[in-house]
């Protein structure tokens, strides 16, 4: 006599079975899909290690090492260990390079943030064309490259022919600057040169800051205004506090685009007058590529990206700081 199986008996045997067929198919997918990610990824992958890994292993090898320009045509160079990185620590126009970029990249980072910031602030109060002529400008400004920018902007400060120092001389403010060679004079070089640079900067820090603002909650704006607060202490006390981790990225890329600057200065001043003008970025290139002391110009850029790292390591302190705040 056949007895058929009880139901809990059969719940209890489905139960202890594995299953097996939707585990193998979960493992086949989940292998597909890594290999179908490491096809897409291969070419990338290709490209930053040839354009990007291998030149910053080159660049750490051949700072421990005395490759010059006879290492070029020849192949023949000797290690000479931390070499490099004692006799570029005991060069004083190596720290005044520093000294020089860290104040410049300074007031590089305050004027274009802070023109950004007003910029930004205006376009809040433009109507719909003038704000999308305004964009449209910006973004032109901001997209044209920094070579050719930087040639004209030697054009306009030329001495002779120069539209600036004409407008200048027809003010009657300074006096005949008709002839005035601003490359040729520090102050006026590094005017020059931060003028142009800010100029590049400020469209990308104003558009940015300006989503920024449009994010906020306009009631906490009105808010304030009910309280009696004016445009200016609505604006410090309210609506920068609450775009702060916005203001923290512009400044860290700032400082980051800022401290690396080198088509703008040496177009413009090559560096002088006597170095003068010459940035860390100018004094690694006359080092590695005009002096052709490679070694050496390698171990200025490694420090160089060390005191990058603990730069920007500040401000990512003080942006997680104020997400957590947030």
């Amino acid at each position: 006599m056949n007895v058929a199986p009880s139901i809990e008996t059969v719940d209890a045997d489905s139960q202890s079975q594995p299953p097996m067929r939707h585990g193998r198919k979960r493992k086949a997918l989940h292998s597909g899909d890594g290999r179908t990610a490491a096809l897409l990824f291969g070419p990338t992958g290709i490209i930053l290690l040839a354009l990007v890994a291998v030149p910053i292993v080159f660049l750490l090898f051949t700072s421990f090492t005395d490759f010059d320009q006879r290492s070029l045509f020849t192949g023949e160079f000797n290690l000479v260990g931390f070499k490099q990185y004692a006799t570029v620590l005991a060069d004083r126009e190596f720290w005044f390079a520093m000294l020089r970029t860290m104040l410049f990249t300074a007031a590089l980072v305050l004027g274009s943030v802070f023109i950004g910031m007003y910029v930004s602030q205006m376009m809040t109060r433009l109507n719909n064309g003038m704000r999308y002529l305004v964009t449209f400008v910006m973004i032109f400004a901001w997209a044209m490259p920094n070579v050719a920018s930087s040639i004209v902007w030697k054009w306009l400060f030329q001495p002779g022919y120069g539209v600036l120092n004409w407008l200048l001389t027809k003010l009657y403010v300074f006096g005949d600057m008709t002839n005035t060679s601003w490359a040729n004079n520090t102050a006026l070089a590094l005017v020059s040169i931060w003028l142009l640079v800010v100029w590049q900067a400020v469209p990308y820090i104003a558009i940015t800051l300006y989503a920024a603002t449009l994010s906020v909650d306009r009631s906490c704006i009105e808010a304030a205004h009910l309280d009696g607060a004016g445009p200016w202490r609505t604006y410090w006390q309210i609506l920068v506090p609450m775009i702060r981790p916005n203001l923290l990225v512009v400044a860290l890329l700032s400082v980051i685009w800022d401290f690396n600057v080198f088509n703008q200065i040496w177009l413009v001043s090559q560096g002088g007058p006597s170095g003068s003008t010459s940035t860390i970025g100018v004094f690694t290139y006359t080092k590695a590529f005009v002096s052709f002391d490679i070694g050496q110009g390698s171990a200025i850029s490694v420090i160089t990206v060390l005191v990058l790292l603990l730069l920007t390591g500040v401000y990512i302190r003080n942006l997680l700081k104020s997400g957590e705040d947030l």
